[in-house]
């Protein structure tokens, strides 16, 4: 099965429809599948629900999408960053369905292992639990999440080979992995694609077995907050 496209447009091709659930990856800025998010803008995809830590900012990562109007709920544990994200939010135009950090790459990488639940101290107490099962184990209160299958998984690694195997650099590797693995269709951009039997298996962070499609596209690396210190 052909897995190497010539452009994120290419890679789409046939897998989005209007009112999907999409899986994206990275944490703030770093690991943002930022190539096929621009392509799903350009594509003009609408009604969309993402799962991912944040919404990038307002004019790059999943921000560009808010911008336009396509993205109806976002499944996230952080808004900080994008003041449009938060804008929509608080106008009711936007729904919003809050997640622990944890709790949020536990539903993911729990979807892609077929585990339709699972129980977590985490949010006890507070709004987050609101209407969901509590379950006490050994004196202690839990509460049950699902776990995620989205229609699509996107996902940015820094380098694959042919077949789909996968290294992430440093911060990407937090919510990339995971989110690629929840995705019933995983397309990943990557910055290079090397020789499929190159890669030392120790160094694979996701086996090939969960991506079904792959870019190769230099990307921007913009960093989100620059603190610097005198000299």
């Amino acid at each position: 099965m052909k897995k190497i496209f010539d452009s994120a447009a290419d890679a789409l091709d046939g897998v989005l429809f209007d009112g999907m659930f999409i899986a994206a990856g990275g944490f703030g800025l770093c690991g943002i599948p930022e190539l096929l998010l621009d392509a799903i803008k350009d594509a003009g995809t609408k009604d969309l629900t993402f799962a991912s830590n944040n919404a990038g900012v307002d004019d790059f990562g999943i921000g560009i999408l808010l911008q336009t109007k396509q993205v109806k709920k976002m499944i996230s544990s952080y808004v900080g960053e994008n003041a449009e994200f938060m804008r929509q939010y608080l106008s009711g135009e936007l729904e919003l369905e809050f997640n622990p950090q944890g709790t949020l790459a536990e539903r993911m990488r729990a979807g892609g292992c077929g585990i339709p639940g699972f129980y977590t101290k985490t949010g006890v107490g507070t709004v987050i639990a609101e209407g969901k099962e509590h379950k006490d184990f050994d004196g202690q209160t839990y509460i049950m999440e699902r776990g995620i299958v989205a229609d699509l998984a996107i996902v940015k690694a820094w380098k694959a080979d042919a077949t789909g195997n996968l290294v992430f650099r440093k911060t990407a590797r937090n919510f990339n992995p995971p989110a690629a693995m929840c995705g019933k269709t995983c397309i990943v951009e990557v910055e290079e694609i090397v020789p499929t039997g190159s890669l030392d298996p120790d160094t694979i962070h996701l086996p090939g077995i969960y991506v079904h499609r792959i870019i190769q596209g230099e990307h921007e690396k913009r960093i989100e907050q620059r603190t610097t210190r005198a000299a």
